[in-house]
């Protein structure tokens, strides 16, 4: 029997449950994103950083985490995703405990990393284990509001928590809370997640495949995250670029040419995940850098302390929650492709309504209408975005397309980051008085706006399913549809 048969059996026996514990892991993950932001001053002081090697705290993670998505994909496929879940989890509580127990800057970084290396693995395990677990349509479209709804909870809760934990405890503290939360998580898994079958005769692991594309991409997002630091022309970020260009170039010959490949190229053919890819990458590149650009409005032009911003991001937090539970229900009754094309819509306007409300002197009140309708239009993406994006692929290989869209969410996370920032800083230039720095910042989350608008271009690429289809009923494909479904049965069939 096949994992994913296993994994919805014990859905269905245990549904809430086996929800709950995924959304608990989604958490964890996002969490730690925004987290140790707000103890970044204090770890430098306490663990003498540099300002140079400060940003490591970050980039450990990031670098490591965007590097081996898909490697961590694929051995949820072929090694099982309870395996790697649990695998994901254990590294993220080490991780994290290392993190607490570090007295050295080189320690901390390397804590980061091993939290980064579970993530890469837990991420695409929680994801494949919720889109196999509950059927496609309306159940997996609301299970997937749930599992989104916990991430973009995580990462705003995450800002405020670090504030709180920070103040009374010291940094250390922001490391320690994942370990019992990990415990949890762990022991959950064993109890209400059934046991992966077994691995399928015939299937092996594409080792010259996984070194190449994990080297590759972890050195792809190296460069995009050390690039704004050390200087686009310098050698380290020119140097990781070159080699990334020859190992990913060397990758894809090895996956044209392996009978087991770690990313299989036919995986493209299907237009849901291409588009899907395409649209997670400018999601990051646009909502996704948001949060950074309020962050220092709050603290830089208002002076807010870490714990204001905590608090300040309580209003977009609760309006994404909404925005997530909303989609699962839009993407049900209007169709994946329509949910999204109207919440790209929506978190434009809402970005436009913030960018024109940020002043010098504005009220934070002044600010609430944009983010509202900016994080409205944002959780109601992050559900429908992956529900599309996994829509018509073989259940033994959502791992891996799991994997992809993440890893597409990752670089563009770090090129939208990074083209924004230098925009912002050359509209500000050397004199950050308070006047300038909004300005930068405004013209920041104007150009995010406009992207936005690009991105409904993208995902017009997105296929007519369902109740996308006009006067197609909700749940009835379309011809063309059915016969791709049938194909990818087939497919399914003789893969099991």
């Amino acid at each position: 029997m096949s994992s994913g048969t296993d994994s919805r059996t014990s859905a269905s026996r245990r549904p809430a449950l086996v929800l709950a514990l995924l959304a608990l892991a989604q958490l964890i993950t996002s969490l730690d994103y925004n987290i140790v932001y707000v103890a970044l001053p204090e770890i430098g002081e306490s663990l003498d950083f540099s300002s140079q090697t400060l940003q490591w705290v970050v980039s450990a993670y990031a670098v490591i985490y965007g590097g081996f998505l898909l490697l961590g994909g694929r051995a949820s496929d072929l090694l099982g995703r309870r395996r790697m879940f649990v695998f994901g989890l254990s590294l993220y509580g080490v991780g994290s405990l290392l993190g607490g127990l570090a007295n050295g800057s080189e320690f901390l970084v390397a804590a980061r990393a091993v939290q980064g290396l579970g993530g890469a693995f837990l991420f695409p395990a929680t994801l494949s284990l919720v889109i196999t677990s509950f059927s496609e349509g309306r159940e997996r479209n609301r299970a997937l509001a749930v599992w989104a709804g916990a991430g973009a909870s995580g990462m705003v809760l995450g800002s405020l928590l670090g504030g709180v934990l920070t103040q009374a405890f010291g940094w250390e503290s922001v490391f320690y809370v994942n370990v019992p939360l990990a415990v949890v998580a762990i022991a959950s898994a064993y109890v209400l997640i059934a046991p992966d079958g077994k691995r399928a005769a015939g299937r092996s692991f594409d080792v010259p495949g996984a070194l190449t594309g994990t080297a590759g991409a972890t050195l792809v997002v190296f460069a995009l995250v050390q690039g704004p630091e050390s200087g686009w022309a310098s050698a380290p970020v020119l140097g990781a670029g070159a080699a990334a260009l020859v190992l990913l170039a060397v990758f894809l010959v090895v996956e044209s040419r392996s009978p087991e490949p770690l990313l299989p190229l036919r995986l493209f053919r299907n237009r849901n995940l291409s588009a899907g890819v395409a649209t997670t990458f400018m999601f990051m590149a646009t909502f996704g850098s948001l949060l950074y650009f309020q962050t220092i409005y709050f603290q830089g032009v208002h002076g807010y302390s870490a714990l204001q911003t905590g608090l300040a991001f309580l209003v977009p937090m609760v309006a994404g929650l909404v925005g997530s539970t909303l989609g699962g229900r839009l993407a049900t009754r209007f169709g994946t492709r329509n949910t999204i094309l109207g919440a790209l819509a929506v978190g434009a306007v809402g970005t436009l309504m913030l960018a024109l409300a940020m002043d010098p002197s504005a009220s934070y009140l002044a600010l609430v209408p944009g983010l509202i309708v900016l994080s409205l239009g944002q959780g109601a993406l992050y559900t429908s975005m992956f529900a599309a994006s996994s829509s018509g692929v073989d259940p033994m290989e959502q791992g891996i397309a799991s994997g992809i869209v993440s890893t597409g969410q990752q670089v563009g996370g770090a090129v939208g980051l990074a083209l924004l920032v230098a925009v912002a800083n050359s509209i500000t230039g050397e004199e950050a008085t308070a006047a300038a720095t909004t300005d930068g910042l405004r013209t920041a989350v104007l150009i995010a706006a406009a992207a936005m608008v690009v991105s409904i271009g993208i995902a017009l690429n997105f296929r007519r399913v369902g109740a996308d289809a006009a006067g197609t009923p909700a749940g009835d494909p379309s011809p063309e549809d059915a016969r791709t479904a049938e194909d990818e049965q087939s497919v399914a069939s003789v893969s099991v």
